[in-house]
């Protein structure tokens, strides 16, 4: 472990079971899930030199800013997904922004604060905002990076957008399974795509624990490891 990581502070941002922030948490960084129930993106405060952080069973906790090395963001995609055809409540796209916007809030307050006055960089090392293919490309444009899991060796398929400013993680793709690939060929299937999965091996250790809807969610192994890999 490098003992020059625990100065570092990773934000993630709707971070859920912790997952893609994982790498940095073992390797020492000071990592904080800001991820309901605990925390809520959108009550953090921020001023120009500190964020504050209103955890539901703890006292306020004070973020210097300066120190925030990096910030993963993976707002719910529930307002934003192309499967949204059928759900009960009607698509709202602004309410799916607002903690979009949450994110980018704290994201733009990081990247004020220069090295020094004349220095052509932050001190915010890198940041970055996923999201499945769906609507939220329409309001944050063409993706930085376009990935499915099986461009990091998971065995299912999830088109993935990711914006932001980092090293773009190596690839190391595998094939499908065949009769999955083949399913995966067309939504003319009953069930999307996904679907078809056996969903049991995709992330077990929270099946029975989390609904399908909450493991799909989930960041990637592969990708996870890849991101930190290229972004220390």
């Amino acid at each position: 472990m490098n003992q020059d990581n625990k100065n570092k502070i990773i934000l993630d941002l709707c971070g859920g079971t912790g997952s893609w922030s994982k790498h940095y948490k073992d390797a020492g960084y000071k990592v904080y899930n800001i991820t309901l129930p605990e925390f809520d993106v959108g009550e953090i405060c921020i001023n120009k030199n500190n964020l504050y952080l209103k955890e539901k069973y703890q006292k306020r906790i004070i973020l210097p800013i300066k120190k925030i090395y990096g910030i993963l963001a993976a707002p719910p995609c529930t307002m934003f997904s192309f499967a949204r055809t059928n759900a009960k409540t009607p698509r709202n796209l602004k309410l799916g922004m607002s903690t979009v916007n949450d994110c980018l809030r704290i994201i733009w307050q990081c990247q004020y604060n220069l090295k020094n006055k004349n220095s052509k960089n932050t001190t915010l090392k890198f940041w970055a905002l996923e999201n499945p293919n769906g609507f939220l490309k329409y309001f944050l444009g063409k993706p930085t990076l376009e990935f499915n899991p099986y461009d990091y060796g998971d065995q299912y398929q999830k088109r993935t957008h990711l914006w932001g400013w980092f090293n773009e993680p190596k690839k190391k793709p595998i094939k499908l399974d065949p009769k999955l690939k083949e399913l995966h060929k067309t939504n003319s299937q009953p069930l999307p795509k996904f679907d078809h999965l056996l969903t049991k091996e995709i992330h077990p250790e929270f099946y029975g624990k989390l609904n399908r809807q909450e493991r799909r969610a989930i960041t990637p192994r592969g990708f996870a490891k890849s991101f930190f890999e290229a972004n220390q």
